[in-house]
């Protein structure tokens, strides 16, 4: 046997070896580096639920939101979260919403005097609105979610005592904050002292989440956890103005 040769053969064996580990290894750390980051929203120690914490993960990761602050409106249970343009969240707050189920509105809504209103077109529309702070007709600073149908987000009102308002904020069931002619009442602090200064200044986007219909569906959201390949590739949904 020449020793030899089997010795150069087993080292040009290793070597080989050696270089295709390399090269896989090489490969590794490019499939690696070309992967997406994934980001996701900061909830700190906010608490909420699994859906509302992978919708915000969908804003922040695919910048739906454009690099503006947020808000979610949790129609279902009847709840507000806000996020600054970062995607951390501020702070969120129980809601009264439109007394009417439903995720659309009545063509013209804006324009009718709310004694006009009929109980069934009192709804919250669900969308992704283009948001600011402006006044309404009693010169209150509001939170315009929709100006053209009338919408917005501002302090509860409670000129009407009979309809318990500030009760049913505080109650531990969401079942009776289906209240309003269809704007979104949140606490006088928290819209105060997390809304208003969170929307200062700039444009931001609301995202009203549909109690008939799939958020997936409306927004073309995707989970971020989920492979690139099986990600909604959906467009998201309209855009509505903010007042001009």
């Amino acid at each position: 046997m020449n020793c030899g040769r089997a010795y150069s053969f087993g080292a040009a064996a290793v070597v080989l070896a050696a270089s295709f580990s390399g090269q896989a290894l090489c490969g590794d750390k490019e499939s690696v580096a070309q992967r997406p980051v994934t980001k996701r929203a900061d909830f700190a120690q906010e608490r909420a639920p699994r859906e509302i914490r992978q919708f915000a993960d969908w804003v922040v990761n695919s910048s739906d939101h454009k690099g503006l602050p947020f808000v979610i409106v949790d129609k279902p249970n009847a709840r507000v979260f806000v996020f600054d343009s970062s995607g951390r969240i501020r702070g969120d707050a129980p809601a009264l919403l439109g007394s009417a189920p439903g995720d659309h509105s009545v063509p013209g809504i804006g324009e009718r005097e709310l004694s006009d209103m009929a109980p069934e077109d009192r709804t919250t529309p669900a969308g992704r609105f283009v948001a600011a702070i402006g006044n309404n007709f009693r010169g209150e600073d509001v939170l315009w979610v929709d100006y053209d149908s009338g919408l917005s987000m501002h302090r509860v009102l409670t000129t009407k005592p009979e309809e318990r308002r500030l009760e049913r904020l505080a109650t531990p069931t969401s079942k009776d904050n289906r209240i309003s002619y269809g704007c979104i009442n949140v606490p006088k602090k928290f819209y105060e002292n997390i809304v208003a200064p969170t929307f200062s200044g700039t444009d931001g986007i609301v995202y009203i989440l549909p109690e008939l219909g799939s958020a997936r569906k409306m927004f073309g959201t995707y989970n971020v956890e989920e492979p690139m390949h099986l990600r909604n590739t959906a467009h998201s949904a309209p855009i509505r103005k903010k007042h001009p």
